[in-house]
């Protein structure tokens, strides 16, 4: 068990900086085989209408993840993202593997309407008087927000992973027992045209859209494994097959203003590459 501790730390840690290291090292440590603890009654519907049984108490993993009402919701949610790895997961374990969802919400309206417009219709849990986090404590951080528990309910995985590619890479290899990646891939290097975009000053029913050129510059194929954004309201295009050496691949990238005022969101590429991630930023000021 501690094996698997260390691994999710040196993969959390690759890209942090360096005074960040002691501080996620200490939490991961903290919440190591720590028993989760579930409310008495937790009612879970789709969509906040239909109530519906979640029977969990009994399966040997559960991924759990807790959504507070600060900051923006929608970037937190992600909820296209958490589509796709529940089918993906799904599909390696059968369906075996439950979901729970505990949502804080400060808008009750905000969040039914953020299931509809994504249709997500996987059970959710809307923690009004925010029972699940008085139980548990969790950290402030989103990124330690969302945990993978054995049939004890105890801590055996910590991170995101529709946010980190290499959480939900040893989430997978956990549950299965089998490692999902199909092939070492050696390390290459790659050169970004540039690390930000400035849509500037923009009416919020204009969509805003730039590309960012990545350029492999070593001597291995580039391969991008995921690239995840911030927020919903961002969308990333790209190529997926990979990229030759001296050969370009372009991001393009899509925003579209959920709300007026100024804003800055984070595109995260993950790929063969030393620090195993680059951040890009686009930013704005939506009217």
């Amino acid at each position: 068990m501690k094996k698997v501790l260390y691994i999710f730390i040196l993969f959390l840690l690759a890209s942090c900086q360096e005074n960040d290291k002691e501080r996620i090292a200490r939490l991961l440590n903290e919440w190591n085989r720590k028993e989760i603890k579930f409310p008495d009654h937790s009612v879970f519907t789709i969509q906040g209408k239909d109530t519906v049984t979640m029977d969990f108490h009994n399966t040997d993993f559960k991924v759990i993840t807790y959504v507070d009402s600060i900051g923006c919701t929608s970037c937190k949610l992600q909820l296209h993202r958490w589509k796709e790895l529940i089918a993906e997961m799904d599909s390696v374990t059968s369906g075996t593997v439950p979901f729970l969802f505990y949502f804080h919400p400060k808008d009750m309206k905000e969040l039914r309407y953020l299931t509809r417009r994504d249709n997500f219709t996987y059970p959710v849990c809307f923690d009004e008087d925010d029972e699940f986090n008085s139980l548990n404590r969790f950290p402030s951080e989103m990124t330690f927000q969302t945990f993978l528990l054995d049939k004890e309910n105890k801590v055996i995985g910590m991170g995101n992973p529709v946010h980190n590619p290499k959480v939900k890479e040893l989430y997978l290899m956990k549950i299965t027992g089998e490692n999902p990646s199909k092939a070492d891939v050696s390390v290459t290097k790659m050169r970004v045209d540039r690390t930000e975009h400035n849509f500037g000053t923009f009416s919020m029913a204009e969509k805003q859209e730039c590309t960012f050129r990545l350029t492999n510059t070593g001597k291995s194929l580039l391969v991008i494994h995921d690239v995840t954004t911030s927020c919903g309201c961002t969308k990333v295009e790209y190529r997926k097959e990979p990229v030759r050496p001296g050969e370009s691949i372009e991001l393009r990238v899509s925003y579209e203003a959920e709300e007026n005022g100024y804003f800055e969101k984070i595109i995260t590429v993950f790929a063969n590459l030393e620090t195993s991630s680059v951040r890009l930023r686009v930013r704005g000021n939506a009217k």
